[in-house]
């Protein structure tokens, strides 16, 4: 299987995203795309790498480009050439850390959407009591329709039964209370909607402080909520641990203390490390397309590229397909 990796994507580009994609070219299976400027790609790079095929592209898109002009100007970029070799046929999969709103805009304009698809939405793994369960949508719609809710949920439900081996998940929606009746009018209107769909197993209204029970399979939300949820949670995570850390080199006893709990801190700590889930799928586009975290490291960039390849596997597009078609075809 061949997996297009953007090389130039991310704030630790190259060295970082290249490490990642050496590691996972251990997979006999894997045949890893770097894409990006081979003079910055080649130092990283050893004649016994065989997996790896370098394909050149001089231009980057920068996080604070306008994505859609940015995707229309700079045809050189490894973005919009990895997206354009992907809706050619010539890799299985797309890998990138770098700009969420250029991913996202290139595969709308390049990849097109899913049948039945108004709006594609990014998913992330939320780690709870139960185990990771599935958010969506976490950036890419700071605006939706009832509609794009209900399409999320669809998504997700069928991304989690396929990829996160969950039977009947449990959908519930992002709400600032627990009543059929909170929220605004397009979450309350969604509601109505997803109490109508037999395939999707609808449990009603979640507030932000119960995700974490892991009572739900799957959490739906637009864009603007999710990623202020997930950024809050993860700047949260950070401030924890690092009180934890001071308030421990305070005192012989809590240091002694931490020593021994620290094979379960490191447990708690790796279920909250971003790097560990690897990256997040865009649901919706018409092609296999996993952004990763910004930051990513090498070991972010090895389970993003793991998360493609086993995307492809299991065929989520294709079965997407078929579930939206058969919601759309039941009228519900």
């Amino acid at each position: 299987m061949k997996i297009i990796v953007d090389a130039m994507g991310g704030d630790k580009a190259p060295e970082e995203v290249v490490k990642g994609a050496l590691n996972a070219s251990n997979n006999p299976e894997i045949e890893i795309i770097l894409v990006g400027d081979e003079k910055k790609i080649r130092p990283y790079l050893k004649d016994s790498d065989k997996n790896i095929e370098i394909v050149n592209a001089q231009e980057v898109i920068t996080y604070d480009e306008q994505p859609v002009n940015a995707i229309r100007k700079k045809k050189d970029s490894s973005i919009v050439k990895g997206l354009k070799m992907l809706k050619d046929k010539k890799a299985q999969a797309m890998v990138s850390a770098g700009s969420t709103g250029a991913l996202m805009a290139g595969g709308l304009l390049i990849l097109g959407r899913l049948e039945g698809i108004d709006r594609p939405a990014i998913t992330t793994l939320c780690p709870t009591a139960k185990g990771p369960i599935l958010m969506l949508d976490i950036g890419a719609n700071s605006e939706v329709k009832p509609k794009n809710l209900v399409q999320f949920a669809v998504m997700g439900s069928i991304y989690s039964k396929e990829i996160l081996n969950k039977y009947n998940p449990t959908v519930g929606l992002l709400n600032i209370g627990t009543e059929e009746e909170k929220g605004n009018s397009v979450v309350k209107t969604a509601y109505s909607e997803l109490k109508q769909i037999s395939s999707v197993n609808f449990k009603g209204n979640i507030e932000a402080r119960n995700i974490f029970d892991g009572d739900f399979d799957v959490v739906v939300c637009d864009g603007f909520t999710g990623n202020i949820f997930l950024k809050t949670v993860e700047g949260f995570g950070m401030y924890i641990f690092h009180q934890l850390k001071n308030e421990i080199k305070k005192s012989p006893r809590y240091l002694a203390g931490a020593a021994l709990l620290k094979p379960a801190i490191e447990k708690i700590r790796s279920s909250m490390d971003y790097s560990e889930y690897g990256g997040a799928m865009f649901l919706g586009v018409d092609g296999v397309l996993v952004k990763c975290h910004g930051s990513s490291d090498s070991k972010a960039i090895e389970n993003g590229i793991n998360v493609a390849y086993n995307s492809v596997i299991s065929s989520i597009n294709e079965k997407l397909r078929e579930g939206l078609k058969s919601v759309t075809e039941k009228g519900e």
